[in-house]
């Protein structure tokens, strides 16, 4: 059985290995890239699929004011629920200081249409110059095959 000893005259070894914290930021990274656009849209619902899609770019904007109307009948002004009285006045509250009173609304497929026409009625009454409905573009089928 021998006996490590350290002889005095070596050197130390003091580097950082960051291969490992190098992997780390990479799979937080793309976990980051991943999880950011579902932020965006705070309350799931089924868009209806529109031919005519136009894309509105101001609607993914940060300080975009989106009203959400859920299958259920629940409105939702951000990700914050409100009833139908109350959304003319939250929504004129978060347009004052804005000079583009654009709205955009994003009502379920299968949303009571009497809930979504209370919801136009209520952005109305707060003044709001422009309402876009946002729609998902219908995918182009394939053209069926000729028949010989």
């Amino acid at each position: 059985m021998g006996i490590n000893k350290r002889e005095e005259g070596k050197k130390v070894n003091s580097n950082i290995n960051v291969t490992p914290m190098v992997d780390v930021m990479l799979v937080l990274l793309i976990i980051f890239m991943v999880i950011t656009p579902m932020l965006n849209n705070k309350v799931n619902v089924d868009l209806p699929k529109a031919d005519a899609a136009v894309v509105m770019e101001d609607a993914n904007k940060e300080d975009a004011v989106v009203i959400a109307i859920t299958r259920d009948g629940r409105t939702f002004l951000g990700g914050d629920q409100v009833t139908i009285d109350d959304l003319g006045s939250k929504i004129s509250a978060k347009l004052e200081s804005k000079t583009s009173k654009q709205v955009f609304m994003r009502a379920d497929t299968r949303a009571n249409y009497g809930k979504v026409m209370d919801a136009v009625d209520g952005i109305r009454s707060a003044g709001v110059s422009q309402l876009g409905l946002l729609t998902e573009k219908r995918e182009e089928a394939a053209a069926p095959a000729p028949k010989k």
